[in-house]
């Protein structure tokens, strides 16, 4: 384990139904091979050493004996290993037969968990043989060892830095009402794991891996689900294997049905534990009724095997992206409309610059005029040319106004900034920070006086990342009357963007598709410097840094609180190929230092629509002191290997 990252396995040995020691041969196979490739957890199903289907032979004390010799030779055999193996087995205690899972770990048994319900209807009958488990854990010998036996116990990693927590329920435990893991995870695991028997039917598959993955998300939890394979198939039933590993309601990966060997994944603990803790529904503790069992596993470095997606705002799948984009401009339209409603005001202006952000904000100002039946002419599109306006953007924003009805304005700024600079004595020849910001507060100024004029409403257009590094001229383009955008992030806009043009072109509005076309192929400026020959000179990425890159920082910053470390080698994962490490560095120190440096403009911004997980509202998701320092954390990016 390290940063966080565990790697689990489920596994579906090639068993022998009644023959423990063969059984036993196929599990430290599988222990050995999953091991040597990192695996800290490695769980096998439901009565593995016995086999599921033993019915009459479960009364016969020459099977329970020898499954507890091969149990202590297992043990033996793993002695070498850091690994937390769960194998499933029947277990005497007090007179009574279990149907119980044994935790071994560094050749030892660390506790025993017995089944609490036992089906007992159509082809299961496990009434007959087992007694259902008790909570309250006793200890039993092994090999003159007490070992604890019963339902509630926790088995937690040692190293107090590196927190796990693994519970235990089995097969039938999953699918009641009242399952053990409730008590488990509101006890503190973390990981639950789940050896189980059960048969494949038409349609069971798809059940049984919905249960796994809302189980996950409701415990905000890992799962791990091992199930017996086609060894256990006899008479009537015919068994399949189907592991799955879950983790938060997301499968991470799956042992399809049919398959024999085993499935691994990297668990992450540290996104676990942040959902936990953001969810003042969610309690969890140590519970004095549980025995907790420590264990002690080693820090593997080990490349990990999950996958992080790029652009992690955005759905890979292109049919779910399409709903996602679809919702999001109804959830930024509705709020809209609702502040419309509220105040009264039927008339809209906003600032358009023939760039993307400006373009969703227009988009969804139509949308908002379409719900509420209000006439295109109220909306007022207002293109202010500037020094560094080029004729691409000029022509792009006048165009799109056009072919969407709405009342388009062109207001040339250059004189108002030219003698507001001779006012307080700003050279047009310096092209510093206050050139610039002249431009963007004369913008916001116009567009303030003109709502006052029109009785209308300001439509912010900044987006997300660009409030997060704090990408905007404080009181200028930072500030609104309403911030339709200021929940969307950069990397989501053109996605949006394009998810309006392909709609436009499939409904035969050609020229709105073409015009929006060219704005997402247009790059990302303020321009507020000087075209060169025509063309924009004031390229946003060149300055800040790839937005790709300060999105996924910012998705992981925000929504998991993970640390710099952590997300640079996450980064590093996933835009291998794109960005060198030196790279992925240098923005994350750029993203820190903005990121802490900017909160003074976040503190203040005017009220906008959360349309995802993540949100900077000062008012919700982000209360972070605006005197906060960054040091902290800048010093983890500087010592980064």
């Amino acid at each position: 384990m390290k940063d966080g990252f565990v790697r689990v396995a489920a596994a579906t040995p090639k068993i022998r139904v009644a023959d423990p020691e063969y059984n036993a041969e196929r599990i430290i196979e599988i222990i050995e091979l999953a091991a040597s490739e990192g695996a800290k957890i490695i769980v096998f199903p439901e009565l593995s050493l016995s086999g599921y289907t033993c019915g009459e032979l479960f009364l016969h004390d020459t099977l329970i004996n020898e499954c507890r010799v091969q149990l202590k030779n297992i043990a033996d055999a793993t002695t070498g290993y850091d690994s937390l193996i769960f194998v499933g087995l029947p277990v005497r205690y007090a007179g009574k037969l279990y149907n119980a899972a044994a935790c071994l770990h560094r050749g030892l048994v660390l506790g025993f968990v017995p089944k609490t319900n036992l089906p007992n209807y159509s082809e299961f009958y496990e009434e007959r043989y087992f007694t259902p488990g008790f909570d309250e854990p006793v200890f039993t010998d092994f090999f003159g060892l007490d070992i604890p036996f019963g339902t509630d116990i926790i088995f937690e990693n040692g190293k107090s830095d590196e927190r796990i927590k693994v519970a235990c329920e089995i097969c039938e435990d999953l699918w009641v009402a009242d399952a053990p893991s409730v008590r488990h995870v509101s006890a503190g695991a973390d990981i639950i794991v789940n050896l189980s028997a059960s048969d494949m039917l038409v349609g069971k598959g798809d059940y049984r891996e919905r249960l796994v993955l809302n189980a996950s998300a409701r415990y905000s939890a890992a799962y791990i689900y091992a199930n017996a394979g086609d060894g256990e198939s006899t008479q009537d039933l015919v068994f399949a294997g189907h592991d799955l590993i879950a983790e938060n309601g997301t499968l991470l990966a799956e042992l399809k049905p049919f398959e024999t060997g085993y499935v691994s994944a990297d668990i992450d603990i540290d996104r676990l534990t942040a959902d936990r803790s953001r969810m003042n529904s969610f309690y969890s503790d140590e519970d004095p009724d549980y025995v907790y069992v420590p264990f002690l596993i080693d820090e593997t470095d080990i490349r990990i095997k999950r996958e992080f997606p790029r652009f992690p705002f955005v759905p890979e799948d292109a049919f779910l992206r399409e709903e996602r984009c679809e919702e999001i401009f109804n959830i930024q339209a509705y709020g809209l409309k609702k502040r419309l409603e509220h105040t009264g005001i039927k008339d809209m202006v906003l600032g358009l610059s023939g760039g993307l952000d400006s373009t969703l904000a227009l988009l969804v100002a139509v949308r908002t005029a379409k719900l509420l039946k209000l006439p295109m002419s109220g909306i007022h599109a207002v293109t202010m040319p500037c020094f560094g306006t080029t004729d691409r953007t000029k022509n792009n924003a006048e165009k799109l106004a056009e072919a969407l009805n709405t009342n388009l304005s062109v207001i040339d700024i250059k004189n108002a900034v030219r003698v507001h600079m001779e006012d307080i004595g700003q050279s047009e020849d310096v092209h510093d920070i206050t050139f610039e910001n002249c431009q963007a507060r004369e913008r916001t100024q116009v567009l303030m006086d003109l709502a006052n004029m029109k009785n209308a409403l300001v439509i912010g257009t900044g987006d997300m990342s660009e409030l997060a590094l704090g990408w905007a001229t404080y009181n200028g383009d930072h500030m609104s009357m309403y911030d339709v955008n200021a929940g969307v992030p950069k990397t989501l806009v053109r996605h949006l963007v394009k998810y309006v043009a392909d709609k436009a072109k499939s409904e035969g509005s050609d020229d709105v598709s073409a015009i929006l076309e060219d704005i997402l192929d247009t790059p990302v400026s303020p321009e507020l410097l000087p075209a060169h020959n025509g063309s924009i000179s004031q390229k946003t990425e060149e300055l800040v840094g790839p937005y790709e890159l300060h999105d996924f920082f910012l998705y992981y910053f925000l929504r998991f609180n993970l640390s710099p470390k952590k997300i640079y080698r996450m980064a590093a994962l996933a835009f291998d190929g794109v960005y060198d490490r030196d790279t992925v560095k240098k923005w994350l120190r750029v993203f820190i230092k903005r990121f802490f440096s900017q909160q003074f403009k976040r503190s203040c911004l005017p009220d906008g629509p959360k349309v995802g997980t993540v949100g900077i509202s000062p008012r919700g998701d982000l209360r972070m002191p605006t005197d906060a320092s960054a040091a902290l954390w800048l010093k983890e990016i500087d010592e980064l290997d």
